[in-house]
Parts: C-alpha cells; sequence; structure tokens
C-alpha cells in the first residue's frame, strides 16, 4: 500500500484545492485479491479513520463499498463488479472506468460518480443520494427509487438509457442528457416511466408518445424545475468537464406519474372478487 496526492475532476470556478477534493491518499492494489478481502481490506481502512482510498487494477470485485458509511473517499481504476455501493451511506466512489449491474442498489447517501459507462438496474430502490454516470447506461435504471423527507435522491445520466427507465419509480428525481446519443434522437428506450408514482424524469430534448409507458405524463417546464435542474447538473458538470450553462438552457421532456396510487384500483378489485 502506498500514499500519494490525487486531485479528480474540473475546478468550480473561485474554488481552492480543498474544494475540490484534493487530499492525500492510501492506494490499494486489487490485483490477486478476490472480493471478499478487498471489501475486509476497505472496511478496515474505514475503520482505522482512513478518509481516502484509491483501489487499482479493480477488475470484478463485487460489493465494493457496501455498507460503508462516513466520508470516506474511494477512487477506483478499472471496472467495479455487481452491487456497488450497495447500501451505503455516506461514502463518495468516483470510477475511473465502467461499472456493471445495481450500482447504488438501496443506498442511503453519499455519491457515486463513474466516468465510463454502467449497466442494468443502477439506482435499484435508491433512498438518497446521488449517482452520476458520464455515459451509457442500461436497462431499468432507477427502478422503485424512493424518497425520504429532505433527502431526495437523484441519478444523472449523460448518455443514453435503456427501456424501463423510472419504472415504478416512487420518488426523486432522474435526468438523462443523451450527450452520446449522436443523433440517433433516442436517449431513452421504450416504456419510460411505467408504473411511476413519485419523482420527476427530466429528458434532454423531446420524447415520442409510444416511449411513454403505463402511468407516467408530461408536464410542462416551470421556474422551478429550471432551478432544480441547475442543482443537478452544475455539481455533475464540475465532475466531468461539462458546461452546465448550456444543459441547463437547453429544452427537455417532464415526465410525472399520471397518478400516485396507479395499481391501487387492481388490488381492491382483486380482493373483492375474492
Amino acid at each position: 500500500m502506498q500514499r500519494h496526492w490525487l486531485s479528480l475532476g474540473c475546478r468550480r470556478p473561485g474554488a481552492s484545492d480543498a474544494h475540490q477534493g484534493g487530499t492525500t491518499v492510501l492506494t490499494v492494489s486489487a490485483r490477486g485479491l478476490d472480493h471478499v478481502s478487498l471489501n475486509r481490506l476497505l472496511a478496515e481502512a474505514a475503520a482505522a479513520g482512513e478518509r481516502a482510498v484509491r483501489v487499482t487494477e479493480v477488475l470484478g470485485h463485487r460489493y465494493i463499498g457496501t455498507g460503508l458509511g462516513g466520508e470516506l473517499s474511494l477512487t477506483l481504476e478499472g471496472t467495479p463488479g455487481e452491487d456497488l455501493g450497495a447500501f451505503m451511506d455516506g461514502p463518495t466512489v468516483r470510477v475511473l472506468g465502467n461499472a456493471q449491474n445495481a450500482v447504488g442498489n438501496t443506498m442511503n447517501s453519499g455519491l457515486i460518480a463513474i466516468h465510463g459507462s454502467a449497466g442494468d438496474i443502477l439506482g435499484h430502490s435508491l433512498r438518497g443520494g446521488r449517482i452520476w454516470v458520464r455515459g451509457d447506461v442500461g436497462y431499468r435504471v432507477g427502478i422503485h427509487m424512493k424518497a425520504q423527507p429532505g433527502n431526495g435522491p437523484a441519478i444523472v445520466v449523460g448518455g443514453a438509457a435503456g427501456d424501463f427507465l423510472g419504472e415504478y419509480m416512487a420518488g426523486g428525481v432522474l435526468i438523462v442528457l443523451g450527450l452520446t446519443d449522436q443523433g440517433r434522437q433516442r436517449p431513452v428506450g421504450n416504456w419510460l416511466g411505467t408504473g411511476m408514482h413519485g419523482g420527476t424524469i427530466y429528458v434532454r430534448g423531446s420524447v415520442p408518445e409510444h416511449r411513454l409507458g403505463k402511468g407516467a405524463g408530461r408536464e410542462e417546464l416551470t421556474d422551478a424545475d429550471r432551478e432544480e435542474l441547475r442543482r443537478h447538473l452544475e455539481p455533475y458538470c464540475w465532475e466531468f468537464c461539462l458546461d452546465p450553462d448550456s444543459l441547463v438552457s437547453d429544452s427537455y421532456t417532464k415526465l410525472v406519474p399520471l397518478t400516485y396510487r396507479p395499481y391501487g384500483r387492481l388490488y381492491v378489485s382483486t380482493v373483492g372478487e375474492c
């Protein structure tokens, strides 16, 4: 294990290094470690009071950051495996590469920033915190996202998303920018917002009606929506060296639930027939 200086992300205008996350870090190689050994090492480092750990040669190691709390900052070089940051409660995880499925599963708080793309069911049952992806994501992203009072979760996807984005979404904010769409005019897949009964989905650009799932409806953007977009997009853009002003001022499709109990009548009817 080694220690060195690390500073990531773009410089926020007027900010000092202290605001950019620059700090000394403990460096660990994951080469030759199975996922149990690596996660035990990270838990021990957190318990010993380490504030920043850089893990190199990550190759499919599962459950990194799962259940960790506090203000630990993890920087992962490579591709972490399934369930990155599951049940996490506070730490910051940066992935300098791609990520696999189920990132941030049932996460309570913290930040996961992925500098590549990610797989399916990212943000499954997300209860708080933020997940940022610079590239594309797979299917069923944000499924069962929730919202706690004063701690609404947020997912920002820089590229495109697959089918069933925001399925059964119950709270929080989902933003898809489509920056990797490259003229395909398809930043999101089909069945968008199926069964959603809370939260808000913003998709940059237009979304044809046939892509909407049952339960999702359109609303016009308000000044409050622009403020909401700026609140999420400014820190996202600082992380990935993008221009927040042009993204915030662009056109968006806003989706909200048509009802807060989309299946209430179904279950009442079923009970009545028994």
